[in-house]
């Protein structure tokens, strides 16, 4: 494998490598598998959201990030506050909304791919509530990463101002588009993607954007509509990446027992943007995306679960989740 690119710390006004926008939460797992949720007696509490998630897995990857998101001015607020320093996520960009709790999440654990969720984020979240003039657009535009969602482009004012992040933002670095679907953003897709450079998503969520079903052609589509990498996550058979140069690259899945997945789409968003910042080669970023993926499926949390580099590694020699 080539060399890591070395990971320097950075002065306090150097550009982020990775800012992403987008939701937040407290997620309260249950410390007992296999139990339904009314007879469950004790829970861990666990730093949430998909968008925060990734910017976790990158800093544990020694990366310099920052969240762009909302919470409740409520004690769970203040507790995804500490979470975050925890976790060395800079949090300059979380604000509070008066009037609106912190949202949680509860989930029921049946492995090996059966995990309801029961999200409370009514009557709105927070995070639907950053505001296009409170956006610092010169740190969003010297960022080497930027990182939106689908849910996002979901409701107003969080929809204007994913909009706006991503229109200031034109040829400047990389941006990933997470396709996580919500009805009411689909008709938004079109634009988003006209400013994006990676697209990644299951091929549910790819076959929405797109209306293609097969892998390649969903790729090409994305492509066609201005993204310079199509990543298409397909579970069981692996993940699909094919660039506009003509590269492309499909790894297989690892085996691994999986505990809970929900936190491995996070992993692999952190890790494939661990790669593009070091500038790998495709299949190697696939690869490390993959296997960091694999390793937080075997795990019972999200944010905490983030794998190391040594443990990735380790996961890619082995060819195998131990």
């Amino acid at each position: 494998m080539e060399e890591f690119e070395e990971s320097v710390p950075a002065a306090p006004g150097d550009p982020f490598d990775l800012i992403t926008m987008g939701r937040i939460g407290v997620d309260l797992y249950p410390l007992q598998t296999g139990v339904p949720l009314p007879q469950v007696t004790s829970f861990g509490k666990f730093l949430g959201g998909s968008a925060t998630n990734v910017a976790v897995a990158a800093a544990r990857l020694g990366r310099r990030t920052a969240v762009i998101t909302r919470t409740g001015d409520d004690p769970l607020g203040t507790y995804l506050h500490e979470a975050l320093h925890g976790f060395g996520v800079d949090d300059r960009w979380v604000t509070p909304v008066a009037g609106l709790p912190t949202p949680v999440t509860f989930c029921e654990v049946f492995p090996p791919d059966d995990f309801p969720l029961y999200f409370y984020r009514q009557p709105k979240a927070p995070d639907l509530e950053i505001d296009a003039h409170e956006l610092d657009l010169d740190a969003i535009r010297a960022a080497r990463v930027l990182w939106v969602t689908g849910t996002g482009l979901s409701e107003e004012p969080s929809r204007t101002a994913t909009l706006a992040a991503l229109a200031h933002r034109a040829t400047a670095g990389t941006t990933v588009f997470d396709l996580d679907w919500r009805p009411s953003a689909r008709r938004f897709y079109a634009e988003a993607l006209r400013h994006t450079t990676v697209a990644v998503g299951n091929m549910d969520e790819v076959e929405i954007a797109t209306g293609e079903r097969d892998p390649q052609t969903a790729a090409r589509a994305l492509l066609d509509a201005g993204v310079e990498l199509a990543v298409g996550k397909q579970g069981p058979k692996g993940v699909l990446a094919v660039s506009g140069n003509g590269e492309s690259a499909e790894v297989p899945p690892l085996p691994v027992k999986v505990l809970n997945g929900l936190g491995a789409g996070d992993a692999f968003g952190g890790s494939l943007c661990h790669g593009l910042l070091g500038r790998w080669d495709l299949e190697r970023i696939m690869r490390y995306a993959n296997a960091a993926g694999a390793i937080v499926a075997s795990r019972l949390e999200c944010s905490s679960a983030m794998p190391t580099a040594d443990e990735i590694e380790g996961a890619i020699t082995a060819g195998a989740v131990q």
